[in-house]
């Protein structure tokens, strides 16, 4: 196995040197995609022995280097991209030789690439601190990047963590200077609106990333988020659309190699018929550049006219990685204009300036998207200090690699984040994004992570802050419904996972890496901080923040680089209580704890006796592969990435909160501290019982509505949720079920209404808390925290279906008094008690639920849809959701819930809606479809003979999908945001395909995947032929492998990677569709054969060991050839980024067996004619004629004299050693005197004593007929064969040895 890049990121050696400012200026050819730059960098040496300058340099030329004016003596550079080349002709199976050469590339940190010996002259001194130099330097320091000296008793100053005022000023600064093109830019930036056939608006953008190597691809630098400087960007380009396209050189043949000039024509004319393509409105359109920092000028090129340069400041320090620009026809948009007047005049000048760019036509849909952010940056500015930098801007741009790429004041955005005022499903989620992208500003950029293992610090801050922020917008029952779902999804997520810490140094090995982390650190930090915030009088962990923001303005960060020891200290400090063993279980640990807590009240004692026992590591097994993380687990196996040891025991306080009878809640906190404990809590209220059972009560209040006075107001309050539907003719109309009188009897003996675990929401748990029903309907009822509430969902959703579950969830449904997401919930969990057993009662009450709420009175008419209500539309979508889960005991979906849904698709009306119904319209085909994929399709033959009264038969089946596709035509016209309508087509045909309701056709999907359609919708289509086994049809394959390695966009091959990854996992652990085993009967008796032993253990290896379904994998895909040519046609194009081709090499690492071998490829041999000039002279010509398997072996025959008694004639013999050469045959008859003896055989003729008679005699029959004897000549009495080689133009010559 080929070596695979470290995953750690040790600190190396010291550079020996710093870079306290970089100027960098480049003259950007936007049509030839190619650059010209110099960049000047201010080095600050670590000591007065430094020689060698080690700089990341890639896909550049260099011009000139020079340090302090004077040319270096000596340059080492390898660009990496060369050494991506294998010069010889390779397969897949030497993808380890191309690995070997990429490994020192892609580690973390990668090597430099430019080795620059400074020059003897160049003498490094020694400054005195006290001179005028030393101080001008250490001033610069000081204000470039507004730090000051730490505070010892803070922080410890390590030397390589210093970047370091004392070291600026210690030795004298030398400049560098390098001179530099990029011809062919592969990776740094990206280029859109350029290729033939693509009329978008041109436009280009850096594509910073946190993988190593990506901002060296565009200028010299220490390519290290630890390595910050000052900087000066200048930028020149074409100043119009116009300009770009009609002013561009064309190609020379040097710059492109070996292109003909027929070759330079062709791109002559493309460029004139993509400028043709421009109205001449658009031809004028300015482009403009927006960059990191601030802007000081703009100057039109004095000698041309036709460009402009633009130039940027930066006075803080920054990495090369946060550097990032964009040019473009961009409009500009000033968010500033939605800023409060109040927020405004509180903040004066302090206000942030905010600016936006978007490309032509999409300025609405831009101020639609980015409203939030004037509150946000306000926000932000006024919680946690003041912004780091002079301005924020967004620039929203098309098949960006993700949704945002951060740089310093500069956010890069996505185009597919734009959504218009009709859209609502993506306005909580897109202004997440966004408001992140604003938090990544103070923590992310200006504040980063010193090593990896503390990059959970700086994701988990950005996150916390971001939550606060929509808490503030969305209000706190969304925030914290929000922070429950997430903490269910960690509980199922950590599971043989990494800490925190350790996932630091995986973040590049796995898109899912990342999303874990996002998900766990921000969660982390959140129970944090309400533990800290009930421990006092303390503000929680935002006093936290914002004090590390302050110390790293004023400098007590060095380097603003924040390590996890220095977070621990603040909090500590800040908080007056020790959290080492919270950080030690919640971010050194890993997993989740499960509790299983029994209560049980003491009459006696008058105490409530609880046992909580942590039973995490009971039945610890292992988890069956995902398909999704497959590629990931690989990658984990190989580097020995082990999963954290279970915690027995995870410590710390839990308050419990009982709801005794009176109704008053009362909280004690007690220590976990063992795995085990139980605990005695003392009861208040002296065992007083309620006198009304909870259905009197209930009925008392429903009849006295708002005219209840008195004592009993209070207690209304209590039961104030869910208190809807009590008359009696509601019930019998609803047929809601009552408590058994035996219940009620068992309620009025309670001693206490509820017990509500963890009621502030301190850990990140699974809670089993043994406790009757109608405690937890109690929770659910009178709890007025939605967390309390979507436990008690939570559990009713587990139990057995019964009628009085369906009615309490019915009525928690329809009181619009709940949280829309308890609402949802609620109607999710109605699904369950859906069951013939029970009288399809939960699908009753949806479907009444439903007309209630959406049709018109006493119909099943779905009345024209009215989204102004958030709430109400996202209950209307998951209804159908919810009834679509609908089973019956064979586990299908019934004719009366395929009738319901279809319906709902046919008759949806949204003629006066003012918002947009494509994504109700696509959960309503989803919806269909999911119920007909659990039931076979009727055939023909059902439907003659054996129709079905109930109308179950083929005409339905045929109407249901014609439906669905009727919708799929329509936003063929009239696209749907994102096409999401035909993007939900495709995932129905494929569910009905998986299913064997429909055939699978490949045409119905490939229809979507050439190049012009959505990229959203391609990727669609892609992923759904993967998913229904279409890669083991070679040509589908070929194509699928063929995008992913020549797609111009990088936002398209980083996803197909992904689904290829997904493809391979599925096949890996036996999740592809097989095709259907016909079963023939035997005499009406079916036969099945049970497989043996080893094949059910082959198949439980295979899904739960990766070694397993590594060996699975190899045996179905190792030995496919259309694979492996599409696999190497990818990893050698020259589209892909070296970290995508890195990812192809690892997948073949995985796949075969390498071969150190190099295929050797000749050229074949052409046949030969000889033609007579004249004057004793033949031409050789090399014809059009190839040779392509060799002639047949012929004997040489050799005719000698001998001479012996008699004179005996000549003898021709057959000779074997020239096998070789069958065409050649020589003669002699010439008449030695050799005396007698046994005859010899002579090749060459010995030199007689005289003149012989005969001269030997040439003859290749072989040769065209054309050919004739040479002449011959005496040269002093010698012979001699005179033969001239003229070589002619048949064909390309091949090498001759």
């Amino acid at each position: 196995m080929a070596p695979i890049p470290e995953i750690s990121n040790p600190q190396g050696p010291e550079p020996g040197f710093s870079v306290s400012h970089q100027k960098v200026e480049l003259d950007i050819e936007i049509l030839s995609r190619s650059l010209k730059g110099k960049t000047d960098l201010i080095i600050n040496p670590h000591s007065r022995d430094l020689r060698m300058l080690r700089l990341n340099c890639r896909q550049c030329e260099l011009r000139s280097l020079t340090v302090n004016g004077k040319p270096v003596p000596s340059v080492k550079y390898e660009d990496p991209y060369e050494r991506a080349t294998l010069r010889w002709k390779a397969g897949v199976f030497q993808y380890h030789m191309l690995q070997e050469r990429l490994e020192n590339t892609v580690k973390d940190p990668p090597e430099e690439e430019l080795l620059i010996t400074l020059p003897k002259s160049v003498k490094i001194d020694e400054l005195d601190p006290f001179s005028e130099e030393a101080q001008s330097l250490l001033l610069s320091k000081t204000l470039g990047g507004n730090k000051r000296d730490s505070d010892a008793s803070a922080i410890d100053l390590t030397q390589n963590t210093r970047t370091g005022i004392e070291q600026t000023a210690r030795f004298t600064p030398i400049t560098l200077s390098v001179e530099y093109e990029i011809k062919n830019l592969r990776d740094g930036m990206h280029f859109v609106g350029f290729e033939e056939g693509d009329l978008r608006y041109p436009h280009t953008y850096t594509t910073s990333s946190s993988f190593p190597g990506t901002a060296c691809c565009l200028f010299p630098c220490l390519d290290d988020i630890t390595s910050r400087c000052t900087w000066e960007i200048s930028i020149k380009c074409s100043k119009t659309v116009g300009d770009a396209f009609g002013n561009a050189e064309a190609p020379t043949s040097k710059s492109r190699g070996n292109s003909t000039n027929s070759s330079i024509s062709q791109q002559e004319i493309k460029t004139s018929d993509r400028l043709g393509s421009f109205s001449e409105e658009d031809k004028a359109l300015e482009l403009t550049v927006t960059c990191t920092g601030e802007m000081t000028d703009e100057i039109v090129d004095a000698q041309n006219p036709s460009k402009k340069t633009t130039s940027f400041i930066c006075t803080s320090t920054i990495s090369a990685q946060h550097i990032g620009f964009a040019i473009g026809p961009f409009e500009h948009v000033d968010l500033a204009v939605f800023r409060e007047d109040e927020e405004g005049d509180r903040l004066g000048q302090n206000a942030v300036p905010l600016h936006c760019y978007c490309l032509p036509g999409r300025v609405e849909e831009t101020k639609i998207t980015c409203i939030p952010l004037a509150k946000a940056v306000d926000f932000l500015t006024m919680t946690y200090g003041s912004y780091p930098y002079s301005n924020y801007k967004l620039c929203f741009v098309d098949d960006s690699p993700e949704d945002v790429l951060h740089s310093a004041s500069l956010s890069i955005c996505s185009s597919r984040l734009l959504f218009s005022e009709d859209a609502l499903e993506p306005i909580y989620r897109v202004t997440r994004q966004l408001v992140h992208a604003l938090a990544t500003q103070w923590i992310g950029i200006d504040i980063v992570a010193k090593e990896p293992e503390d990059t959970w610090v700086i994701v988990g801050v950005a996150y916390f802050i971001t939550d606060i922020f929509m808490r503030k917008l969305c209000g706190k029952n969304e925030y914290r419904y929000n922070q429950k779902r997430a903490a269910d999804r960690v509980v199922e997520l950590d599971i043989d996972r990494p800490s925190l810490t350790e996932m630091g140094a995986l973040v590049n090995f796995d898109p899912s890496e990342v999303e874990f982390m996002t998900v766990k650190a921000p969660l982390v930090l959140f129970i944090l901080d309400q533990r800290m915030t009930k421990a006092g009088a303390f503000t929680g962990l935002s006093r936290i923040v914002s004090r590390i923001f302050l110390n790293a303005r004023v400098g007590e960060i060095p380097n603003g680089s924040l390590n996890t020891a220095y977070f621990i200290r603040i909090c500590e400090r800040l908080s007056h209580a020790k959290l080492e063993s919270f950080f030690i279980q919640w971010v050194e640990g890993a997993g989740c704890p499960k509790f299983r807590v029994h209560q049980r009240f003491n009459k006696k004692k008058l105490v409530v006796e609880m046992s909580i026992h942590q039973v995490q590591a009971e039945n610890a097994k292992d988890k069956d592969l995902e398909s999704a993380t497959f590629l990931r687990d690989v990658k984990e196996d190989a580097h020995e990435v082990y999963a954290g040891p279970i915690q027995p025991c995870f410590t710390g306080p839990i308050t419990i909160r009982i709801h005794e009878a009176d109704g008053t809640p009362y909280e004690h906190i007690v220590e976990i501290k063992e795995a085990f404990q139980k605990f005695e809590i003392p009861y208040n209220t002296k065992y007083k019982r309620l006198k009304r059972s909870r259905r009197q009560k209930e009925r008392t209040a429903a009849v006295a509505g708002a005219e209840f006075a008195g004592d009993g107001t209070d207690e209304l309050l209590l039961y104030s949720l869910g208190d809807i539907l009590q008359t009696e003719e509601e019930v019998k109309k609803w047929q809601l079920a009552e408590w058994a009188p035996d219940d009620e009897e068992r309620m009025s003996q309670e001693s206490y209404e509820w017990i509500r675990m963890d009621a502030d929401f301190e850990w990140i748990c699974k809670m089993s808390l043994t406790m009757p029903g109608y405690m937890w309907v109690s929770q659910l009822q009178q709890d007025r925290d939605v967390v309390a509430q979507l436990e008690s969902i939570q559990y009713l959703e587990i139990q057995k279906a019964h009628p009085l579950i369906s009615a309490f969830l019915v009525r928690t449904l329809m009181d619009k008094r709940y949280f829309h997401g308890i609402r949802t919930a609620a109607a999710k969990a109605l699904s369950k008690c859906a069951r013939d057993e029970v009288g399809w009662i939960g699908l009753s009450h949806l479907e009444k639920a439903f007309q209630e709420l959406f049709c018109y009175p006493d119909s099943t008419m779905t009345r024209p849809n009215d989204f102004s209500d958030r709430a109400a539309y996202l209950v209307q979508c998951a209804i159908p959701e919810a009834i679509a889960e609908v089973r019956d005991a064979s586990d299908r979906a019934t004719l009366r819930v395929r009738k319901w849904l279809f319906e709902k698709l046919r008759y949806n009306d949204n003629s006066n809606n003012e918002f947009s119904d494509s994504h109700y319209i696509a959960i309503l085909m989803r919806a269909l479809a999911f119920a007909m994929s659990s039931k076979p399709a009727p055939t023909a033959h059902e439907a003659d003979d054996f129709e079905d009264d109930d109308g179950d038969d083929l005409r339905f089946h045929e109407a249901c999908l014609e439906e669905i596709d009727r919708h799929r035509r329509i936003d063929e016209w009239i696209p749907s945001y994102h096409n999401i309508i035909s993007r939900s087509a495709l995932d129905c045909k494929r569910m009905l395909g998986k299913a064997r309701v429909i055939p699978v056709n490949a045409v119905d999907f490939l229809q979507y995947t050439p190049d012009g359609t959505s990229d959203l919708l391609r990727l669609n289509a892609f992923a759904n032929m993967m998913e229904l086994g279409m890669a083991k049809h070679n040509a589908v394959l070929r194509w699928f492998l063929c995008v992913l390695g020549t797609d111009p966009s990088p936002y398209m091959r980083e996803q197909m990677l992904h689904i290829f990854g997904k493809t391979l996992g599925a096949i890996a652990i036996g999740e592809t569709p097989e095709p259907a085993a016909t079963q023939i009967p035997q005499d009406g008796l079916i036969i099945e054969q049970e497989a043996s032993t080893e094949a059910r253990k082959a198949d439980l290896a295979r899904k739960r060991t990766v070694i397993g379904a590594l060996e699975a994998l190899k045996d179905e895909l190792a030995t496919n050839t259309a694979l492996q040519e599409g696999l190497w046609t990818a990893i050698t194009s020259p589209t892909i980024s070296l970290h995508q081709m890195w990812q192809l090499l690892e997948i073949c690492d995985r796949l075969y067996i390498p071969q150190t071998s190099i295929v050797v490829a000749l050229k074949l041999p052409r046949y030969w004619k000889c033609t007579k000039v004249g004057k004793g002279k033949v031409l050789f010509s090399r014809t059009d004629r190839v040779r392509s398997r060799p002639l047949p072996k012929r004997p040489v025959k050799l005719k000698l004299n001998t001479t012996g008694a008699g004179g005996s004639a000549p003898t021709t013999i057959t000779s074997a050693a020239n096998e070789g050469y069958p065409f050649l045959k020589r003669k002699s008859s010439a008449s030695v005197a050799m005396g007698a003896g046994p005859a010899r055989t002579f090749l060459k003729p010995p030199k007689p004593p005289g003149p012989p008679p005969l001269q030997p005699m040439l003859s290749a029959p072989s040769m065209n007929s054309g050919a004739e004897s040479p002449s011959q000549a005496a040269d002093g009495g010698k012979p001699k064969l005179k033969i001239k080689l003229k070589f002619g133009s048949g064909g390309a010559a091949g090498s001759t040895h």
